[in-house]
Order: C-alpha cells, then structure tokens, then sequence
C-alpha cells in the first residue's frame, strides 16, 4: 500500500501520528457532495456530511493506530483516500498483538453506536425532524453510515479488518504463514461476490473497490508463500532478531551494499566475503527490522 502514501498531503499530527489527504479524496468528495445536494436544504450540510465521514474513518484508523503501539509495536502514519483509510501498522509480529492492532478499529465504531443512537433518539424527542430537518437528517445519516463501515469492514477478505482478523485468529492454530493463505483464499472468493454484486447493481464504486481488493489478496498470498518457504529453511543457532525472536536463516540471503553479491552475514560475522565490506547491521527476513551484530546474538545460559 505505499503506493497510497504518494500524492498526499500531510494534514496534521496528532499524538505522534502523521494524518495525510490523499489528493483523490477532494475529488470524490465533490462528486459525492455534488449528487447528494438534494438531500439539505443547504450544500453547507452535505459538506458537514462527508467531513463527518472524514471524522468517523479517522477515528477508526487511530484506533489501529494507538492499540498497535499497546502492544509494542509501530504506527506513526495514517492517510486518508476515497476508498477509507489506512492505518500503516507494524504490531509484533505474534496472532495475539496482530488481533488487538485490527480489531481496535472496528470495535470504535462499536463504541460510536450507542452515541450516536441516544443523539437520534434525543433529537427525534426533541421535534428535530420538523424544526430542524437537515440537522436531524444529518444525525441518521451518520448513524447509517456508522453502520455500514462497521459491517463492511468486518467482511471476511482480506486486506479488509474482517479478513485480518480471521487471519490473526487462524495464526493461533496454524501458523503465520497458513493463516495468510487461507485468508487471501478467502478473500478472493469474497472479491469475486463483490464482482458479481458490482455488476448487477452496475456501481463502478464496487467495480474500483473490488480491484483494490483483488490486488492485496495476491499480494497477500504471495507473501504467504514466501513466508512459508522460509518457514521451512535450516536456522542458525545462537542468533535471534531481538524483535520476532526469529532465528536467521542459513544461506546466502543478504545482498552486499558495496558490490551487490549474496551471502550469509552470519555466517561471516558481517564481512562480505567478495569484497570484504564489514556491515554493523543486519535486517531480519521475517519481521524485515534491521539491528546491529550485536543484538543478534542470544547469550548462553
């Protein structure tokens, strides 16, 4: 998804956690305001609606955001696009920090309900839906569309929060890397439901949506491959990345920065044996964290 990151612009910092605009969303956000205008008396109100909006999936968002940093891990950038948001999380990398980190997020929008359910009932007992129609009618609708980003993301396919979080629950019994693959498999029957609905409802949104979908299920499922490929390789004794305790493989998997030749940096303490270049770090192939030499090495007991 790094892709996403280009072409936004930073809006803000909060809480050590950099929220950018993707330039799209001004797009989408005329168009949508544009062909609502009919439901306020006022275009002031449909914008008050989509900013709304804008408020509901950023608090989501912050919910990965703060509950990844819970259990140890790294969220430090949300950007905000037509399609929602994204949350760039790093949680540890063990089934239990993973759920916590995804499931934060739909369960604000859990937390939203009964708020924005009793505001409702308080303004329908207050006589708003004659005295003061376009700020009732806005109170629902962001009751519904509350709703709606609740159910929608708990969708089983991945990259959705439903497909990650049955991902991070199938890691507890089969694995890193198998629960990946059921996932994007999963993910990929959903993306062809959504195909379907897409065209029998003939909504380019589903249509764009359902691409963006289809590209992170293959995506997901070849980095399931690869992590299980690598599940299967030969360890190293007596070194451990300090951050996923994953012992490094054995074999030629680390590219020299001075002359671009494979080798095994623990083998060789660092030194590459082509050109000699001596490298003080080394970057885990599991977690993708880089740390010293040092760090590396598990004392003996």
């Amino acid at each position: 998804m790094a892709s996403i990151r280009q072409g936004s612009v930073r809006l803000f910092r909060f809480a050590g956690i950099d929220v950018f605009l993707h330039w799209s969303w001004f797009l989408v956000a005329a168009y949508e305001i544009s062909t609502r205008a009919r439901a306020y008396s006022s275009i002031i109100w449909n914008i008050a609606e989509y900013l709304a909006l804008f408020l509901v999936v950023l608090l989501h968002e912050y919910g990965h955001a703060l509950a990844c940093r819970q259990v140890g891990g790294t969220a430090n950038q949300i950007v905000l696009w037509p399609l929602g948001g994204v949350a760039y999380v790093d949680p540890p990398p063990r089934p239990g920090a993973t759920l916590w980190s995804i499931a934060a997020g739909p369960l604000v929008n859990v937390a939203l309900l009964p708020v924005l359910s009793m505001l409702a009932i308080a303004s329908r007992i207050l006589g708003w839906a004659g005295a003061a129609p376009d700020a009732y009618g806005l109170l629902r609708t962001l009751w519904l569309m509350n709703l709606v980003l609740l159910v929608f993301n708990l969708l089983p396919i991945y990259p959705l929060d439903g497909g990650q979080i049955l991902r991070a629950l199938l890691w507890f019994v089969v694995g890193r890397a198998r629960s990946l693959m059921v996932a994007a498999i999963f993910g990929f029957i959903g993306v062809a439901a959504l195909i379907v609905l897409a065209l029998w409802i003939q909504s380019v949104w589903f249509g764009v949506l359902s691409v963006f979908l289809l590209m992170n299920c293959w995506r997901g499922l070849r980095q399931a491959q690869n992590l299980s490929r690598l599940a299967r390789l030969p360890r190293h004794h007596g070194f451990a990345c300090p951050w996923c305790k994953s012992a490094p493989p054995l074999g030629e998997f680390w590219a020299c920065g001075q002359c671009g030749q494979l080798f095994d940096t623990f083998a060789t303490q660092g030194v590459c044996p082509y050109c000699a270049a001596r490298f003080s770090g080394t970057r885990c192939l599991d977690c993708g964290r880089p740390f010293s030499t040092d760090e590396w090495i598990v004392p003996a007991l």
